[in-house]
């Protein structure tokens, strides 16, 4: 099997806040470096790790760092990693949206790439001209583009509005289009980042149905870039997990995902009774759940229920909501509840110490697992003041329903639990 993709040395570096160097003296001595003394660039010994969770002391950091890595022609990559990794620069080189720093990437054949909605779209020009527009770019010809016309409409479902302004569509809608056009018009190579999430879930089953077409019936390459493990095991057979622009593992998409769960997913040293500074106006003391400061807890079919008290400091007074989101173990979102239906209970708290107690009951049909919850406080509307991820570790015993029956993700999709 041939290479379809290989890249060299990748590296990318940015300079913070601002899109050139903006400073007479850097921009001399970067020329006069490289073009006079035929020197590498200066600015590229210097610049911090992406970790985008910490302040640097440099204004250069580094998105990418040395990527080596090759896809084989039909093969159908999963990129993954934290939101700060790395993934859409990665994919932004190879669809040369921009250029690296330092090596090359070579390509066998044309690139079809949807990385964000209403990427290659006029927004003053119709579903129908982009469309057009969009296979012409690609280098086809009209005949080659009005013999997948038909197809593609049908497939993105926007048949109603192909000959209306996209500036019209909603993101959905043009997620849909986008999708069908890059899918559709014989790219060698299909690169696709996080946009199908936008998309309900019926489209979301089309699209990686096609995927897999294209990949396994056509033999063309698929590069995919997701949040959603089991959508990328099902699709993808290699992986490559991404870390501060780091690539930290490759191989199997099982594998992979396996070592970002593990790796990232549950920290059990995390430190519950201490001070957490996550706002200016917000300090949290300390957090209680089933009465208890471990951040491990047991659920049966007995005690389904999770009791939170948290306690703080705020400046000035606040009105605050809490919102937990429900995780398996392979890192796929369950659900999103609140005590409160959409955040109708909040709490009202005033200048100085804070003390808030909430109590979220857990679905009635949670199977046996472990599972994870992410916990967040905000002011619904107007801003988050604690966000803390994969923070609480849910080991449930076995929740049975009404009907016995065990709870099947696939057939229920996301829930909105309250």
């Amino acid at each position: 099997m041939s290479v379809a993709i290989k890249f060299e040395n990748i590296s990318k570096q940015y300079r913070l806040g601002l899109v050139s160097t903006q400073t007479l003296s850097h921009d001399l001595n970067r020329w006069w470096k490289i073009n006079v003394q035929r020197k590498d660039d200066p600015y590229l010994k210097i610049g911090e790790v992406n970790d985008r969770a910490t302040k640097g002391e440099s204004d250069y950091v580094w998105a990418l760092r040395d990527i080596n890595f090759e896809v084989q022609q039909g093969d159908v990559l999963g990129i993954i990693g934290k939101n700060g990794a790395g993934k859409s620069t990665l994919l932004k080189i190879l669809s040369k949206v921009t250029a690296p720093t330092t090596g090359t990437i070579k390509a066998r054949g044309r690139i079809a790439s949807l990385l964000e909605v209403g990427t290659g779209f006029h927004p003053e020009m119709t579903g129908r001209e982009n469309i057009f527009m969009n296979g012409a770019i690609m280098g086809m010809t009209k005949a080659e583009i009005k013999s997948k016309l038909d197809e593609i409409v049908d497939f993105s479902g926007v048949e109603r509005y192909i000959d209306t302004p996209v500036k019209r569509y909603s993101s959905g809608m043009t997620v849909r289009l986008g999708f069908a056009i890059a899918a559709h018009l014989d790219p060698e190579i299909l690169v696709v980042d996080e946009v199908l999430a936008v998309g309900d879930a019926e489209f979301q089953k089309k699209a990686i149905g096609k995927m897999q077409d294209v990949s396994r019936g056509e033999g063309r390459t698929v590069l995919f870039v997701s949040h959603n493990m089991a959508s990328m095991q099902q699709l993808c057979n290699r992986g490559i997990l991404l870390e501060n622009g780091y690539v930290i593992n490759s191989g199997s998409m099982v594998d992979v995902v396996d070592c970002y769960v593990n790796n990232n997913i549950f920290d059990s040293d995390k430190i519950i009774n201490g001070i957490k500074f996550c706002h200016s106006d917000f300090t949290i003391k300390s957090i209680e759940i089933n009465d208890s400061e471990n951040n491990i807890v047991y659920v049966d079919q007995f005690n389904n229920s999770l009791c939170f008290k948290i306690e703080g400091n705020v400046i000035g007074d606040k009105v605050i909501a809490l919102e937990v989101r429900l995780y398996d173990n392979k890192w796929t979102l369950l659900g999103i509840f609140s005590p409160g239906h959409l955040f109708a209970y909040t709490h009202e708290i005033k200048n100085g110490k804070f003390s808030i107690e909430d109590k979220v009951t857990l679905p009635p049909n949670l199977t046996k697992g472990e599972f994870y919850l992410d916990i967040d406080l905000t002011e619904p509307n107007i801003e988050g003041y604690l966000n803390l991820p994969k923070f609480v570790k849910l080991i449930s015993k076995g929740i049975i329903g009404k009907t016995g029956l065990e709870f099947n993700y696939e057939r229920c999709g996301m829930l909105m639990l309250t």
